[in-house]
């Protein structure tokens, strides 16, 4: 899938979407997108990390929970208000 340079900025946004809807595959590809761009970008790590997880890739799923939250501390908080839980 090809995901347009317009689309970047709203890919965290997309990515609860998607994981909300169960298509783990796009929210993957929605992230991977947004990190191309801002590799640092804690939600777009936290939100592949949990797309991850639910793909059973235990190993990929914590190391960009891990890398989320030492660039954010609060992230897992901020993912179970919006109930996206890890």
């Amino acid at each position: 899938m090809l995901i347009e340079a317009l689309e970047i900025p709203c890919a965290p946004s997309g990515t609860f979407v998607y994981l909300k809807l169960g298509q783990v595959d796009r929210s993957i590809e929605y992230c991977n997108a947004a990190l191309r761009v801002e590799p640092r970008k804690a939600h777009s790590l936290y939100g592949r990390g949990i797309a991850k997880r639910r793909k059973a890739d235990i190993a990929g799923s914590e190391a960009d929970i891990a890398a989320a939250n030492t660039i954010s501390p609060r992230i897992a908080e901020q993912y179970r208000g919006y109930s996206i839980p890890p």
